[in-house]
């Protein structure tokens, strides 16, 4: 039996990034690269109580949903956020906000929700 997705490309993607990101440690991760650009998993360990392999993992889950990215640097990788990425994310979330409005998204309305 097949299953047939009704979800919209773009809500897939939001889902899947913000999946990537609903865990304290990767949003903490975020905020170390978001400062420290171009830190290795060591550099991210001095900063969070986590040991290599489980930074590790949350790196390899932020990269697999595209917000941050990863260079090789001789025997080390170093990490970044994705600025483009983040944008998008940024966009389709805000897009998802207004269209989820209980006022609709043309309404004119200005209560809190938007």
């Amino acid at each position: 039996m097949e299953i047939k997705s009704n979800y919209a490309v773009k809500e897939e993607r939001l889902a899947g990034q913000l999946k990537a990101m609903a865990h304290p440690a990767r949003l903490a991760i975020m905020r170390e690269l978001a400062s420290n650009p171009q830190a290795g998993c060591t550099q991210l360990m001095e900063h969070l109580p986590l040991g290599q392999a489980t930074v590790s993992q949350h790196l390899k889950a932020l990269k697999e949903a595209g917000i941050i990215r990863g260079e090789v640097e001789g025997r080390r990788v170093c990490y970044c956020l994705d600025p483009k990425a983040l944008e998008t994310l940024h966009s389709l979330f805000h897009q998802f906000i207004t269209e989820s409005c209980c006022c609709g998204p043309d309404s004119g309305c200005e209560c809190s929700c938007c």
